[in-house]
């Protein structure tokens, strides 16, 4: 009994410091004891056997300040754990430092960059539309538009009047004219009332036909999309389906007849949607945040659409490299595209690995960078003061790749395998002096930030000159979102190639508005007017007519007897039955 007292006794003394009392002093004789040392060593936890030195029990102390010396010590350590990867070499270095200019890539296209049309012809708004919307293409949606019309209207009473070549022309010039003129409904442009009264809309196109080609637009053969439905849930499935003609065709056009310049850019586009589809995409520092997200690359100078893809989700065989790299590489396989480009693109898609890909395809890059991404330097000899004046530029080179940053407002890093770190460049920027005085101020800027301002652009051009005048407009399926979209990259895409024709052809150019005009008016012409014989019977004459009193659909005929609007075709006589019915004498009326 006394052994297990004394044991609980030693824990308990053992759990805790030994304190000295005030009162009664400690036994010296207690902690030479063999008792005492063996219930410490039993204590203390058991080291490796390849462990040397005294087995002492450690008391826990407080953790020791970071030293400048313990400081480079834990670095040094990092730096060896990194393989040595922040060696001499690899020091973030100051603008003092003379960097080595890469070589400049030598420019061979695979064809001469610009329009590539009769560069001494001259090309109607028209002309130009059509060669993204040409014969082949509205074929097409007129096939489509008919078989889904059939199948629609099978239960209802109307029958579907097939959609001519004529129909899809006035159709669509209708769709870029609501662009030009909007309007909250689309019945809103055949209303008649005082303010709604405009004459345009009704001289191409009655509503009753424009909506019915609207509900039934189709860019798919209706059997194609309901073979595709069934393999819904297999690798086979295909979510683009309802637009894959269309949208092959577009794309055709877009790499045809035009050749990009030396500098490009990729970037990613939103076209705006509330389709509750999983092909819908939130991106939060976009102006358009919901919507159907597209990879384009455009010409960084002008603009120009040149190659797109509509994002369905991931890839069933990715490269395992990234979702970015993957979209850069399909976006720029262009057999005839040539060597010697130079690239800009977002954080989104640089990385070393695509710098280094591209090289050997020779396409220079560049771009701003993420500075946790694979391949970023990783040295931890940061010279770097907390606050950093205004200008500073570091830099690092590996290889061929140069890594810069630069502290502006905030500090931006950056990779290229064009630039040199420093060309001598500034930058204005507007500073308070010490009087509180706005003042100008000249500070350093790497080459590759300027060119990145200057040439990053490309995409965000061709969606400002798509914004101008969008013709998108609220709609039940998310298919005919994308066909608007298409209706704005080839109408923008023939503006353009307007603009260059004009400069090699050294003539005034249109401006977008006077281009578009100038469209709709040509596609009217060439369209079905409500007076054209393919246009059905009871579609013709309706030009500003009242509505008969018996069906209320519009008549021409007014009866000046009886101030009644009546109407007589080959499929009813209201004129007759309304007389008839209210014992009026035809003798009577004119």
């Amino acid at each position: 009994m006394f052994l297990s007292d004394s044991d609980n006794e030693l824990r308990r003394c053992s759990s805790v410091s030994t304190v000295s009392s005030p009162l009664k002093p400690a036994s010296n004789k207690w902690e030479q004891s063999p008792l005492r040392k063996r219930l410490r060593y039993a204590s203390t936890p058991k080291k490796d056997s390849s462990s040397s030195g005294p087995k002492t029990r450690k008391t826990p102390s407080t953790p020791h300040k970071n030293t400048p010396k313990r400081k480079q010590q834990a670095e040094s350590q990092q730096v060896e754990a990194n393989g040595g990867e922040a060696d001499d070499g690899e020091k973030w270095r100051s603008v003092e430092e003379e960097d080595i200019e890469p070589p400049q890539p030598r420019f061979r296209p695979g064809r001469c960059a610009g329009p590539q049309l009769n560069r001494t012809a001259h090309y109607t708004p028209l002309e130009l539309f059509q060669l993204f919307f040409s014969a082949t293409v509205i074929d097409t949606l007129v096939k489509n538009t008919n078989a889904y019309g059939k199948i629609k209207h099978q239960a209802q009473k109307e029958k579907w009047v097939p959609v001519t070549a004529a129909d899809m022309y006035s159709f669509i010039c209708l769709v870029l004219y609501m662009g030009l003129v909007p309007l909250k409904t689309l019945k809103e442009f055949w209303r008649g009332s005082e303010l709604f009264r405009l004459p345009f809309p009704a001289s191409v196109m009655p509503c009753r036909r424009f909506l019915a080609i609207s509900r039934s637009l189709h860019m798919n053969d209706p059997a194609v999309e309901a073979a595709n439905d069934q393999k819904k849930g297999t690798p086979g499935f295909d979510r683009l389906c309802k637009i894959k003609p269309l949208y092959e065709q577009i794309l055709e056009a877009c790499c045809t007849f035009f050749h990009p310049h030396q500098h490009i850019s990729i970037d990613e586009r939103m076209v705006a949607s509330k389709a509750r589809i999983g092909l819908k995409q939130y991106i939060r520092n976009k102006p358009t945040k919901w919507g159907f997200k597209l990879f384009v690359l455009a010409d960084s100078v002008c603009g120009y659409t040149i190659n797109f893809f509509v994002y369905g989700g991931r890839e069933s065989e990715p490269t395992g490299k990234g979702a970015g790299y993957d979209a850069v590489m399909r976006l720029l396989d262009i057999p005839f595209l040539g060597k010697g480009y130079k690239l800009y693109v977002d954080n989104y898609y640089t990385s070393p690995t695509l710098f280094l890909d591209l090289l050997k395809r020779k396409i220079w890059a560049c771009g701003t960078v993420r500075s946790n991404v694979n391949g970023f330097p990783k040295t931890m000899w940061d010279n770097v003061p907390e606050k950093t004046p205004r200008g500073t530029i570091k830099w690092i080179r590996k290889g061929e790749l140069l890594f810069v940053r630069w502290f502006d407002t905030r500090e931006v890093s950056m990779c290229s395998s064009i630039h040199k770190a420093y060309n001598h460049d500034v930058a204005k920027r507007k500073v308070k002096d010490s009087d509180g005085q706005w003042t100008v101020k000249h500070v350093p800027i790497p080459g590759c930030i300027k060119d990145y301002n200057r040439y990053m652009g490309g995409v965000d051009l061709s969606d400002a000159l798509i914004g101008y005048y969008n013709v998108l407009h609220k709609t039940h399926k998310w298919y005919k979102t994308l066909f608007y979209h298409f209706v704005d990259i080839a109408t923008v895409n023939a503006f353009i190639l307007h603009k260059e024709m004009c400069k090699l052809q050294s003539r005034p150019m249109l401006t977008q508005k006077r281009f578009r005009e100038q469209l709709i008016l040509l596609l009217a012409e060439i369209g079905s007017g409500p007076n054209r014989a393919n246009v059905a019977s009871r579609y013709r004459a309706t030009i500003g007519r009242r509505a008969c009193v018996v069906c209320k659909k519009k008549s021409p005929i007014y009866c000046s007897t009886c101030h009644k609007t009546l109407c007589i075709t080959s499929l009813r006589n209201c004129y007759s039955e309304w007389h008839r019915s209210n014992n009026i004498c035809h003798s009577d009326t004119e």
